[in-house]
């Protein structure tokens, strides 16, 4: 891995290079192993936040990790393209407009003892900007390439705070052109409802159960390119104990070993499907 200032990387995309980096400032991570018409994400992977903020934060560290989504870069490492973001969404959020990345309450509770001058939200905020910078350079050589893309953008959610049954996989789409990609939707859907988990996890998917897909990562995308489908994933933290604070690798493993050959399969397919 190579530590590359935004400038860089975003010039190694335009000129198709394969690298692994990190940005200079540590704030995300770009694996190119080869360029293909499907990439995934992990923007709420991030656990970092920043020293300068702790005194001025509220929030433990365990009640950020509660609500960040660990692992989720992990599921997906094995395959050619990877963003991920590094840091907390309690710095700021990647998955949030600009003007709301940087939370004053966070899920009902005040965040900061006082609120943040302007140069600290500043500092956050323009990572969030360079995160896009990225995004940007990356979905426009894709869609350059190969005219088509598909973008999986995997995130995980708090199933014990429900007071109902909620699925395994959520697939928010209420911000995608499902007259266009629903049968690619259903696809991904089917696909997810066949994983086979270790102690007996029984996979259910479902669509627009728990979340819609009202993220700006998919936003932002679907906003700046006409030809690039962004499948936002939800998996339930089944492969953790939410409230002992503790991760099942286990079953993380288990997550990888499935989406590492049906990712790829569901991809291929919506290439063919797409691709004229």
């Amino acid at each position: 891995m190579e530590r590359l200032s935004i400038d860089a990387i975003i010039s190694k995309i335009q000129n198709e290079e394969r690298f692994h980096a990190v940005a200079d400032d540590y704030s995300l991570t770009l694996k190119i192993d080869n360029y293909t018409y499907y990439a995934c994400a992990a923007v709420h992977d991030g656990h970092q936040f920043r020293k300068e903020l702790w005194k001025h934060c509220i929030h433990t560290e365990y009640e950020r990790w509660y609500e960040e989504d660990p692992e989720t870069k992990n599921m997906v490492s094995s395959h050619p393209i990877v963003i991920s973001g590094c840091d907390s969404r309690f710095e700021y959020d990647l998955n949030r407009a600009p003007e709301d990345a940087v939370f004053d309450t966070a899920w009902g509770k005040q965040l900061w003892h006082e609120p943040l001058s302007q140069d600290l939200k500043a500092k956050s905020l323009h990572k969030h900007s360079n995160f896009y910078k990225v995004v940007h350079a990356l979905i426009s050589k894709l869609e350059e390439k190969f005219g088509v893309c598909i973008v999986y953008d995997m995130h995980s959610y708090n199933w014990k705070r429900w007071d109902r049954e909620v699925p395994t996989w959520n697939l928010g789409t209420t911000n995608i052109d499902n007259k266009r990609f629903g049968k690619d939707v259903e696809a991904w859907r089917q696909s997810l409802s066949e994983i086979e988990f270790p102690h007996n996890i029984h996979s259910v998917a479902k669509i627009n159960d728990t979340f819609q897909g009202n993220g700006y990562f998919l936003k932002f995308i679907t906003n700046h390119f006409k030809n690039t489908l962004v499948l936002a994933t939800e998996i339930s933290k089944i492969y953790c104990d939410e409230y002992e604070y503790v991760i099942y690798p286990e079953v993380v493993s288990a997550v990888e070993l499935e989406l590492k050959t049906r990712l790829p399969q569901h991809a291929s397919a919506f290439y063919k499907n797409h691709k004229s």
